[in-house]
């Protein structure tokens, strides 16, 4: 907000401020609503329904502007083709058409083999309602009993998945049966897989690290990425490098491969 002056405040308006400060008088029907209603951040509300008996017929003028907007006849000839409505000439509809055009007409006929689709509930005669299934069409209706052969029986621990016959118990495995039943050795080179933790030796806990492995096993130590731009010495190449000579077989890998 502005500040005020000191001389502003002790001022008086004129009649022509005054009378322009005049709110605007409002000549509706809502002349003598309520003030509340236009505050700041009240919804709107449902104003009362006028009665049946201000409603009157419209004027010639309401009727007038009520009616539809007449295409012109320049838009009518240059319209797309896409448009549903299209002027006919007088002479296309007083034409009479010719016999081919009459014969072009016509809806192609159905083939005189052609079956029209049946109707889902078929219709049932007194006489098959009626009708009594002899001995063996009842027999014959009955489902078909498969045996499993997925699952079997409850029995003991002792006993086989499967049934073994008797003969099949009884015979004795020829040579080469047994030949063949031995499993498959393992190569005399063949090492086994190695645990994922192995076990570490006496000796291995004991050991002390030379200072030579001590040194390299430090982490090398760079400075992050975020400080090489402040360092201008970062990416320096040393004066041996820049003087090394490549020897001809690298010069040789060097070359592209020529295809």
């Amino acid at each position: 907000m502005w500040t005020i002056s000191r001389r502003s405040i002790p001022a008086r308006p004129s009649t022509r401020i005054l009378e322009l400060a005049k709110p605007k008088q409002d000549f509706g029907k809502n002349m003598y609503r309520p003030f509340y209603l236009y505050s700041c951040g009240r919804e709107s509300t449902i104003w009362e329904h006028p009665p049946l008996v201000d409603f009157r017929l419209p004027s010639d003028r309401l009727v007038k502007l009520a009616e539809p907007k007449q295409y012109q006849a320049a838009y009518l000839l240059q319209r797309p083709r896409t448009s549903p409505e299209w002027p006919v000439s007088p002479a296309a509809l007083s034409c009479k058409a010719s016999p081919r055009i009459v014969e072009l007409a016509q809806p192609k006929m159905l083939h005189p083999e052609f079956l029209s689709a049946k109707k889902v509930p078929t219709q049932v005669t007194n006489a098959v309602a009626l009708a009594r299934a002899s001995s063996w069409v009842q027999q014959l209706a009955e489902p078909w009993v498969k045996k499993v052969t997925c699952c079997y029986e409850y029995g003991p621990f002792e006993s086989a998945i499967r049934p073994i016959s008797k003969f099949a118990q009884k015979a004795i495995a020829s040579p080469r049966t047994l030949e063949l039943a031995i499993a498959k050795r393992l190569h005399s080179d063949y090492i086994p897989m190695r645990d994922a933790a192995w076990s570490v030796t006496k000796a291995a806990k004991q050991a002390v690290a030379t200072p030579r492995l001590v040194e390299l096993a430090q982490p090398c130590k760079r400075l992050p990425m975020n400080l090489t731009q402040f360092n201008p010495n970062a990416f320096t190449v040393k004066k041996s490098a820049k003087k090394a000579v490549c020897s001809a077989r690298i010069q040789e890998l060097a070359c592209p491969i020529q295809r």
